[in-house]
């Protein structure tokens, strides 16, 4: 990988391709970012930037954090993230990354958090179907089994109610299919993970390669 960038999600639009087909896209709020620090092979085995985004209050930053920002001398930024890449040597502590790190027509993969939707049973929690309804059944919205008697106790990974929601999504191959550099929104066909103001992470695609 080596571009990426952190954005917002503002939201769901539709805009009119050439030929007149409607293409639903997802509007993120790119940028600006700042490179914070970079990691190499021989200092942190790795070859990566660190990146800020979303300026907040110093009064809500940690003394480490304070101190982190000072050394890069960038303000106190809400959102650190890492992108791994070969060509560290691109990048200068604080560079400004922006929303025309991307094209029209690069495929890019979308990180977020999925919306969260608290304790949910099995059924939607995880898709499974319930019991016959006729009377005589008897089971008609419950769990299932629990599994053999003999080991007296469930094994991990069965289907059971929970919370479900808030976790770690990534939607691959999306299309960029505009990009206003002057606002630094990019506009994905398609959907991504995340409520409204949620916090996303794009970047260069792995299929695209």
């Amino acid at each position: 990988m080596s571009r990426g960038i952190l954005g917002r999600k503002v939201g769901m639009t539709q805009i009119f391709a050439e030929d007149g087909k409607v293409i639903p896209v997802t509007v993120v709020q790119a940028g600006p970012c700042f490179v914070l620090q970079k990691k190499t092979t021989a200092t942190d085995g790795y070859n990566a930037i660190q990146v800020g985004y979303d300026e907040k209050r110093d009064n809500l930053a940690t003394k480490p954090e304070k101190g982190h920002f000072k050394k890069s001398g960038i303000k106190i930024l809400r959102f650190v993230r890492e992108f791994k890449t070969a060509d560290v040597d691109s990048y200068e502590i604080g560079q400004e990354i922006k929303a025309d790190v991307f094209a029209v027509g690069d495929k890019v993969d979308v990180v977020g958090t999925s919306k969260g939707k608290g304790f949910a049973g099995m059924h939607k929690r995880h898709g499974s179907r319930r019991g016959p309804m006729g009377h005589g059944s008897k089971y008609h919205h419950r769990t299932g089994s629990m599994g053999a008697k003999g080991p007296a106790r469930v094994f991990k990974g069965r289907n059971l109610p929970g919370r479900t929601g808030g976790e770690r999504v990534t939607v691959q191959n999306l299309e960029v299919v505009r990009v206003d550099t002057d606002k630094n929104y990019i506009l994905v066909r398609g959907c991504v993970p995340g409520a409204k103001k949620s916090l996303l992470i794009l970047k260069e695609s792995v299929k695209a390669k």
